[in-house]
């Protein structure tokens, strides 16, 4: 097969090849000229970022016939031979395959013998964090006291994997992920010298969705010469990864920052529909939004001009959005990123993700505001919503007289006594007002309480998170203009909203209802009572009306269980649980 892939062919023979690396290129050379060099080094960073390549230029610059000199010939017979790879004195070894004990020791007890050709053995290891414990301990003699005439280049991607006992006897170099700048610079070297037609766009492109990897950009390049017929485009790199054009994202984002649901909501639609990966179109939206805040937070960073340069259309979006929506937006993201891994549809969640988001926009801080100044007026806001609710609430009840002095000085005392009376003695203190109560529910009032009680819970939630899970257990059943009646299952999860998190439901009801309400808890048990009571009343009433057109929901009359009814005389009503 005589077709080479583009990034083997253009793989650099010289450190002035290797792009974005000039803080370690410029260390080697000056080693090399000045003969200083160390016995074992150790090469880190990203995939191709020049790891290998720079351990391959290092080992023919030693042995080179015109050393030294900061960069190898690559024409005498040594270093084409190291190139071809026929001199056995340079060896490169995967210890992804070569990982055990017994390589280890064969290396070991061959770095004794001279080299046959060259003036050093250098062993390059690629992946090195791959040997194992003992593996790495078989090396940590010979790296540390090698013979003269041996060279070891250690490389990886995780350097955290390697002991630090093998990290110290190395010198390191941390090879940085390639700037979309220099990136940009090699490809344009490079189809220069091939005669590639392509397109200035498509090339930034390719450099901005390799992430920093050279090797990632030339091997998408070499895919899309094959893809395009002719000139190379940005939307042929765009079919080749599956994304999505640069101007749909743009118009996404633009309709979910204004608003527009629907917009948005028929845009991911059309692209799922051409066979876009939603995963993909996710990570977009984020690199996105990023490059627009690094662009707004930094604009004189070499990256920010090099985003801006040519694209008038991610400019103009860029100078619409704010960093406040940006920052909402991209925790929004990464939440849902999340969620989409483990996910059997993940477009439901890139949806969620356009709905909550588009919703959003209407609780931002106004331009030149803050977002402390916005909580702050949602704060106030609750505020007065609760001030107006205990005005309404004096108004019907009247100021309550003033406590007995000894009620004041024992409350302990009577806590005490009211947590041993019975778990549900409040509940049956409050089915005497929900009686009341019923005679003024409506069933109207009722769907609307239900139809809203869901946002009413979302906002509980996102103030308290222990208020929500204990309002998880009710259900309202009745209501009124004033009143909302919850039922609850368990007693502590009723007394837990009835005594701390009261004030903070009712706040949060009041705000969706656009009116304020007084909440009504009760037990199930007691509430099955109140339900008969009232249906009874309603049976003997003269206008002989039924409880249609009441907010309570009763069930239909049922035979009584004999089997029931002896064992609530035995042990009593609220230590039973009856189940169908």
């Amino acid at each position: 097969m005589s077709y080479q892939a583009l990034y083997r062919v253009w793989r650099p023979h010289t450190l002035k090849d290797i792009a974005g690396q000039d803080h370690i290129t410029k260390t080697l050379k000056n080693a090399l000229v000045q003969q200083k060099l160390s016995h074992a080094y150790l090469f880190t960073g990203p995939r191709g970022t020049g790891k290998t390549s720079a351990a391959k230029i290092l080992a023919k610059a030693v042995n080179c016939r015109h050393a030294p000199a900061e960069e190898p010939c690559n024409e005498c017979d040594i270093c084409r031979g190291i190139s071809d790879g026929s001199i056995v004195d340079v060896m490169e070894i995967d210890a992804a395959s070569n990982n055990g004990v017994d390589e280890i020791r064969d290396i070991r007890d061959k770095v004794r013998f001279a080299p046959n050709t060259a003036a050093y053995k250098v062993y390059i290891i690629d992946e090195v964090h791959m040997l194992t414990t003992g593996a790495f301990n078989a090396l940590l003699k010979t790296l540390e006291e090698p013979p003269p005439h041996v060279m070891f280049i250690l490389a990886t991607t995780e350097p955290h994997k390697i002991p630090l006992t093998i990290i110290s006897r190395c010198q390191r170099f941390d090879f940085k992920r390639i700037t979309s700048h220099a990136m940009l610079a090699r490809m344009q070297e490079i189809v220069a010298a091939d005669e590639i037609a392509v397109e200035e766009d498509a090339l930034s492109l390719v450099a901005r969705v390799s992430q920093g990897g050279m090797r990632d950009a030339l091997s998408l390049l070499d895919q899309a010469v094959s893809f395009a017929e002719g000139t190379i485009t940005k939307e042929d790199i765009l079919a080749i990864i599956g994304s999505v054009s640069q101007e749909h994202l743009y118009e996404l984002v633009e309709a979910v920052h204004s608003g527009s649901v629907g917009e948005a909501l028929k845009m991911i639609d059309e692209m799922m529909q051409t066979g876009k990966d939603a995963n993909r179109l996710m990570e977009d939206v984020i690199f996105l939004l990023r490059d627009i805040l690094m662009v707004k937070a930094a604009p004189q960073l070499e990256e920010s001009q090099d985003r801006l340069h040519g694209d008038d259309s991610f400019r103009e979006l860029s100078e619409k959005l704010e960093q406040a929506w940006l920052f909402q937006m991209m925790e929004k993201l990464n939440h849902f990123q999340q969620e989409m891994k483990w996910a059997t549809h993940p477009q439901l969640f890139l949806e969620m993700f356009a709905v909550q988001a588009s919703q959003q926009t209407t609780a931002l801080p106004a331009s030149g505001e803050s977002a402390p100044q916005s909580s702050t007026v949602e704060a106030l806001e609750q505020k007065i919503v609760h001030l107006e609710r205990t005005v309404q609430k004096l108004q019907r009840e009247g100021v309550p007289a003033a406590s007995q002095p000894q009620a004041a000085e024992q409350p302990v005392k009577q806590e005490k006594r009211s947590r041993n009376t019975g778990p549900s003695q409040k509940s049956r203190a409050v089915a005497k007002q929900v009686e009341r109560m019923l005679e003024h529910a409506t069933k109207p009032q009722l769907q609307q309480v239900k139809s809203s009680w869901g946002n009413v819970l979302e906002q509980v939630k996102k103030q308290s998170m222990p208020a929500s899970a204990w309002l998880n257990d009710c259900q309202p059943t009745a209501a009124s203009e004033e009143y909302v009646v919850l039922v609850f299952r368990n007693e502590m999860h009723r007394s837990m909203i009835d005594e701390k998190f009261r004030e903070l439901v009712e706040s949060s009801a009041s705000q969706q209802f656009g009116a304020a309400v007084t909440l009504l808890t009760i037990l199930e048990a007691d509430w099955e009572k109140v339900k008969e009571n009232f249906k009874k009343r309603q049976k003997t009433s003269p206008s002989g009306e039924d409880n249609e057109e009441s907010g309570e929901e009763a069930p239909p009359e049922e035979e009584k269980n004999p089997l029931i009814d002896e064992a609530v005389r035995l042990v009593g009503e609220d230590l039973l649980e009856i189940k169908e």
